[in-house]
């Protein structure tokens, strides 16, 4: 007999790192990710590629309808059905601290949040999780994330919000992100964080890509032109472009990610979507990038999950997906939330909620007049 599982429906999809992490029953390095009781039943993102890669891996998305379409332009009464739970990663640029931070104010990515929104409020699940960049909340002076959690409150939620670092999870990458987790308020049970995984013992990046198969998908390797693997022998692992100045392969460079290579007893840095030459993640023992499975494994991806696309497009799907396996722990808190479990809340070794005030009622009504 088949077991009752809670329905999902997901906005902001893209290749699915959020939704696995909630379907469960993997293996990820050496650790078994138990099935949970989730199936997508509708998935929506407007990248083909990344809709592909949704429909290909039918052991993840059994049941689930993918919509390639524009949220903003989409209308919500298409969608058919009733949700236990709502989830996704709205578009995050205007945010990331390595962009301008224009946040909010930002009238076509800093208001997708609002199209989330919109589901939230026409669906009412009873329980919802979105995901952004740690910059959220510094964006507009801190105005960003107070203005954001007020409207889904607003729509009947008690709302929650928890930086997270995906290393703390088991996820051998130094990925910072925020998480917002409404609950309904007719809903008694509370949502209580999960236990710390590896916050002491990280996973390091020479334990994540140890043991790949060459018959893996996306293992191919990326061209890489003679000149940069010059540049890679020169550079110890660790480091970045700074040891090339005074050799005559010196580059300028402004962020610290320029063909930095990985160290290998210590967990990635942040792997990223796109970028120019000096972006691609550079392994700690060859002077070459990584491959597009190497930095699956480094985001928390089962070796049997195959991506979509071009180098560079499956490069965007992995750099911009939530860690399956880092989201896991959190997918079985949901889950007991949904079933009626109430964990206890005393357990001081998990993260903690942030504070977070009210806006400006002043910038507020700004912002919520022009949405």
């Amino acid at each position: 007999m088949d077991t009752k599982k809670y329905k999902i429906l997901s906005l902001f999809t893209g290749c699915g790192g959020l939704d696995t992490g909630f379907h469960g029953d993997f293996k990820y390095l050496c650790r078994y990710y138990k099935s949970l009781p989730f199936e997508t039943v509708f998935a929506m993102d407007n990248n083909e590629y990344a809709c592909s890669t949704v429909e290909y891996n039918h052991k993840y998305f059994k049941n689930t309808e993918v919509i390639c379409e524009d949220i903003t332009s989409y209308p919500v009464e298409n969608i058919k059905g009733r949700f236990d739970l709502l989830i996704g990663g709205f578009p995050c640029v205007t945010f990331s601290v390595v962009g301008k931070q224009a946040g909010i104010k930002d009238n076509v990515n800093g208001r997708l949040y609002e199209s989330f929104a919109k589901y939230v409020e026409y669906f009412k699940p009873k329980v919802f999780l979105a995901e952004n960049v740690k910059g959220i909340l510094s964006a507009n002076s801190g105005e960003a994330v107070k203005i954001i959690k007020e409207r889904f409150e607003i729509d009947g939620y008690r709302v929650k919000v928890f930086p997270v670092n995906f290393a703390d999870f088991g996820i051998p990458q130094l990925r910072q992100r925020v998480l917002f987790i409404g609950i309904r308020n007719d809903i008694e049970t509370d949502f209580v964080p999960p236990e710390f995984i590896s916050r002491n013992n990280y996973v390091s990046a020479e334990e994540a890509l140890c043991g790949i198969s060459g018959s893996c998908s996306n293992h191919n390797l990326i061209k890489c032109s003679p000149r940069t693997v010059k540049m890679l022998e020169i550079i110890p692992p660790g480091s970045n472009y700074k040891s090339l100045i005074g050799t005559e392969y010196e580059v300028k460079g402004l962020m610290s990610n320029i063909y930095r290579r990985l160290k290998p007893d210590e967990p990635a840095y942040t792997v990223i979507a796109s970028g120019g030459g000096g972006t691609w993640t550079y392994h700690y023992s060859e002077p070459r990038p990584l491959t597009n499975r190497e930095r699956a494994r480094l985001q928390g991806f089962p070796d049997d999950f195959v991506f979509c696309g071009s180098n560079s497009e499956v490069r965007r799907q992995i750099g911009n997906a939530v860690p399956p396996a880092g989201i896991h722990p959190f997918a079985e808190r949901i889950a007991d939330v949904l079933a009626g479990i109430q964990n206890s809340s005393l357990n001081l070794n998990c993260i903690k909620e942030i504070a977070v005030g009210k806006p400006s009622y002043k910038s507020f009504y700004k912002i919520s007049a022009s949405v």
